[in-house]
């Protein structure tokens, strides 16, 4: 039985419906079971494209999808830039039209092939993947595996490849289904060795699940409270709402309220008094100074703030600000005169001191722009959509040291993260170390408002937990305030309640605050991704285009054309 052959319309068609299904997967729908057929209308679409320029059909009908994809996923950048909210979309569909044009062209299914070329196609995916979050600096968020962001059994296989290894084994499935499907309608049989090997990479998935959610529960563990504090300062693109003062006051009444229920009647302390208090990135408005040799200075406001708080017990205070530059002179630590700034995690300790993380992986047109002296007109763009003049960009740290901080008399490794350093895993990686660790994370999604934004970013940064094998703390302006336990789940270790900050309508956009737990493995696992970063895929996909290009030239021995 013969194939209906589909007319360009029908592929164009399916290829924007496979657009529409992979947008649905991510917040604020999270459909997950999409994930299993979301790429098939566009795989059948690619499948069997024949005639002239076959790479440039194929090409054209990827671009189609991830347009379409893309524009839904990230219409939430309207809130600070409609041009951005057009741009991004279309650059991020360009790797979807290079998966297209492989697709038809060396990555096409051959007769006799189809778990090889499955596997090439799928490989490939993943890698485009890959390339998209490294390219000029890159943006990573909502590869295909983060559709399993909320479904626990499968994600935990995110800590072989990373995340990305789920977007393989979803493409290489699908791809898988499309033949059987095919090899049905055309042969009216069942293609029996395919069939068992989708069923077989499906059932190691599920176990292998189960299997790493038994073992981190089992794993000798470090205790640690943690106050998250979120006040939901409103802001217009970068700029905040609120003066100075009612920035630091609303941060001063929030955390005292807290930390006064979690003493007895006595005024003692209780056993819920936390070790750590995390405010979000910049809370505090004024300016830190510090030096290598650990001497630092901060603006009276803070100070005032920090003073305040402090009154109220012993605890470690991890919050954002921004840092300068320093240099000493006669009248103590000033601010160097052209000197640098930076956009820093700050960790205050009861004896005062203070240590700083500055962020390595700024955000394009939101910290800095590159290139921005040689070409002045991407300064007037940017303050054209901000409508806010530039001040000049953040200069990126260098550290790739954690920041170890005390919980109780014990010492644990923070791995920090600002913003959306959390959705950067070759970064977070870096900072893996052989002992007691928790990823920390202050941002400030405020710039997005009530979009889908914050629980897009939620989405993908809980899969740092996983791939690392570390517990994550995170805590927003306006976002999402949670704490994951190194399987990647927001339940409480005791109560099994949810540890994500909420109103009462369930709603992470509120002003509050929330006492976590989470565990601290004393001897954490180093998983395969912790080892081997993103190799494993660059690997996979480079063998991929090699496979494909020999095996395209043995079809062009053949007479195949079909792939020119």
């Amino acid at each position: 039985m013969m194939l209906p052959r589909m007319s360009g319309w029908l592929r164009i068609g399916a290829a924007a419906v496979s657009g529409l299904l992979v947008a649905a997967l991510f917040p604020p729908y999270s459909i997950s079971p999409l994930a299993w057929v979301a790429m098939l209308p566009l795989l059948w679409a690619l499948r069997g494209l024949a005639g002239k320029r076959v790479w440039l059909k194929g090409f054209g009908l990827g671009f189609i999808a991830g347009a379409v994809s893309c524009l839904i996923q990230f219409n939430w950048l309207t809130t600070v830039s409609w041009l951005g909210a057009i741009v991004l979309p279309l650059y991020l569909a360009i790797y979807w039209g290079l998966f297209g044009a492989f697709a038809a062209t060396w990555g096409k299914m051959r007769p006799g092939k189809c778990l090889q070329t499955a596997f090439v196609q799928a490989a490939l995916w993943s890698g485009l993947e890959w390339l998209r979050g490294w390219m000029f600096t890159g943006f990573s968020w909502n590869p295909l595996g983060v559709a399993f962001h909320e479904v626990h059994l499968i994600s935990q296989a995110a800590d072989l490849l990373g995340v990305g290894g789920l977007s393989l084994m979803l493409v290489f499935v699908q791809a898988v289904l499309l033949e059987i499907g095919c090899a049905i309608v055309r042969t009216r049989s069942w293609p029996r060795t395919e069939g068992r090997v989708v069923a077989l990479v499906v059932a190691i998935l599920f176990f292998y699940g189960k299997w790493r959610i038994s073992h981190e529960a089992d794993q000798p563990s470090l205790p640690l409270k943690a106050l998250l504090v979120q006040v939901g300062v409103p802001q217009e693109g970068s700029q905040q709402l609120w003066t100075d003062l009612e920035v630091h006051q609303a941060y001063e009444d929030e955390t005292l309220a807290a930390l006064e229920k979690l003493k007895g009647t006595d005024g003692r302390l209780t056993k819920d008094w936390p070790d750590w208090v995390i405010w979000p990135e910049t809370a505090l408005t004024g300016r830190i100074l510090r030096t290598d040799d650990g001497e630092w200075a901060t603006s009276q406001t803070n100070l005032d703030t920090l003073e305040q708080v402090n009154r109220a017990g012993p605890f470690t205070l991890i919050f954002g600000a921004a840092e300068l530059e320093p240099e000493k002179t006669e009248h103590g630590l000033e601010p160097k005169i052209h000197g640098r700034a930076y956009n820093s995690i700050a960790v205050s300790t009861p004896d005062e001191s203070l240590t700083t993380y500055r962020k390595r992986h700024l955000v394009i047109f939101g910290e800095t722009i590159p290139f921005v002296d040689s070409f002045p007109f991407l300064k007037k763009i940017y303050e054209q959509q901000s409508g806010m003049e530039y001040g000049g960009s953040f200069t990126p740290g260098e550290s790739l040291e954690p920041l170890p901080i005390h919980v109780g008399k014990a010492l644990v490794s923070a791995i920090p993260t600002i913003c959306f350093e959390d959705s950067v895993a070759r970064l977070t990686r870096k900072f893996a170390r052989a002992e007691p660790q928790v990823i920390v994370n202050v941002t400030n999604d405020g710039w997005f408002k009530s979009s889908p934004a914050a629980a897009q970013h939620f989405a993908n940064a809980r899969f740092r937990a996983i791939e690392l094998r570390r517990p994550m703390l995170r805590c927003a302006n306006t976002g999402v305030s949670a704490a994951l336990d190194s399987t990647g789940s927001t339940i409480h270790p005791a109560t099994g309640k949810p540890q994500i900050l909420t109103d009462a309508k369930g709603s992470h956009f509120t002003r509050g605050s929330l006492l976590v737990d989470v565990k601290v493995p004393l001897q954490p696992s180093f998983s395969l991704y912790a080892v081997i970063g993103d190799w494993g895929l660059i690997g996979l996909a480079l063998g991929s285009l090699a496979l494909a290009f020999f095996e395209s030239r043995k079809a062009r021995k053949q007479g195949d054309t079909s792939i020119e």
